[in-house]
């Protein structure tokens, strides 16, 4: 595996379906580039997924046209309820990748129970995977999540799975004992949108441009999902050729000066604790309960998180973004905003929770400067 992949879903030409004839030969040609740069610089690993929109059968027009043993090519189907719906979608990313195999087959999305289940079950996802692995369709079987911890260790503990995708950056360190435990496992550990929902580093927030230099915000936070040894490999979503370039330069930290990450690290601790605090910054995430028993629904748990990143480091854009899914993304982004919520019932479902007489006032902050009606 290359220590970088090439990940798929911001260079598709749309989410929705069209027909191939419909692809504009400039996105087309663009996404061509992007590969001949990756394979250009030894990243070898494409990784794409069926709910990409585009993004599979116009990765699937140029494999044809490469030297299939020197490519590692991943796709990543939903788990369905119905075991028949999740293999017609798998079928389907064969036909649109144009090949007879792909290297890695990850059930993609295993964010809660439902989908755990929907995985485990007799005759399900997994099922279902490993039958196609033994007609030679996949050579290994993973899973992705954009779930909690939790959830994570628990589908990782099933000793199932060869590898995972998961969301662990500077912005979600509570995710470091999931990298932890697939580690335990021997499994490999792939991290996913560490440029966006890493904290939108790539439009460079003022304030982390500031606090990680010489490092850019995306070379830092490359450089600290690395420095876990559990971690292979971080996909970066390109949407342009050049794109890899600055996470290339920041591999010459990993022999050149690798105390400069951990600089950073101490620097954007610092920060946070002059605005927050050193106990909340230690304990913060620390015995939250779940959204399904909070008021509401009301995912305090994730609302803490993007107020204190997102109003601690200037990443108001992530914050802004990830908020606005609260109520509109399904078991991808769980739970309400704080748009209503009583605080004494609020209170009393925290119950133990360090901080549980602030909240209120922070879901009330949160919403106001993250909330966009627009």
């Amino acid at each position: 595996m290359p220590v970088f992949s090439c990940g798929g879903m911001r260079f598709q030409h749309t989410w929705g379906k069209v027909l191939p004839q419909e692809i504009p030969e400039k996105n087309q040609t663009n996404l061509e580039a992007i590969v001949h740069r990756a394979l250009e610089l030894g990243i070898n690993h494409f990784e794409t997924a069926r709910a990409y929109g585009t993004s599979e059968f116009q990765l699937g027009r140029i494999l044809p046209k490469l030297h299939r043993d020197d490519l590692i090519i991943q796709t990543k189907v939903v788990p369905k309820e119905n075991p028949k719906e999740f293999e017609q979608l798998v079928r389907e990313s064969f036909v649109n990748l144009e090949l007879g195999y792909v290297d890695l087959l990850t059930i993609h999305g295993i964010n809660n129970e439902d989908t755990l289940n929907w995985t485990l079950q007799k005759n399900g996802a997994l099922q279902v995977a490993r039958r196609l692995q033994k007609e030679g369709r996949c050579r290994f079987i993973g899973f992705s999540s954009h779930g909690t911890a939790e959830t994570i260790c628990k589908a990782a503990n099933t000793g199932e799975f060869d590898y995972v995708n998961l969301h662990y950056y500077f912005v979600n360190p509570t995710l470091r004992k999931a990298v932890k435990v697939a580690g335990a496992r021997d499994m490999g550990v792939f991290i996913i949108s560490p440029n966006d929902k890493g904290g939108k580093l790539y439009e460079r927030p003022r304030k982390m441009t500031e606090l990680c230099a010489p490092l850019s915000p995306m070379q830092f936070n490359d450089l600290f999902c690395l420095s876990l040894p559990e971690v292979h490999t971080l996909s970066i979503g390109a949407f342009k050729p050049e794109d890899f370039d600055e996470h290339v330069q920041a591999l010459e930290y990993l022999t050149k000066d690798q105390m400069v990450v951990g600089k950073i690290e101490n620097r954007l601790f610092d920060e946070l604790e002059r605005e927050f605090g050193k106990e909340w910054c230690t304990e913060w995430f620390r015995g939250v309960p779940n959204y399904n028993n909070i008021p509401g629904k009301i995912n305090v748990f994730e609302i803490l998180r993007l107020w204190t990143y997102g109003k601690g480091l200037g990443l108001t854009s992530f914050a802004k973004a990830r908020y606005g899914m609260l109520g509109n993304a399904g078991h991808w982004f769980p739970g309400a905003n704080a748009a209503q919520f009583d605080a004494d019932e609020i209170m009393k479902a925290l119950g133990n929770y360090t901080f549980a007489s602030k909240v209120p006032e922070i879901l009330k902050e949160a919403h106001e400067l993250f909330f966009d009606d627009d």
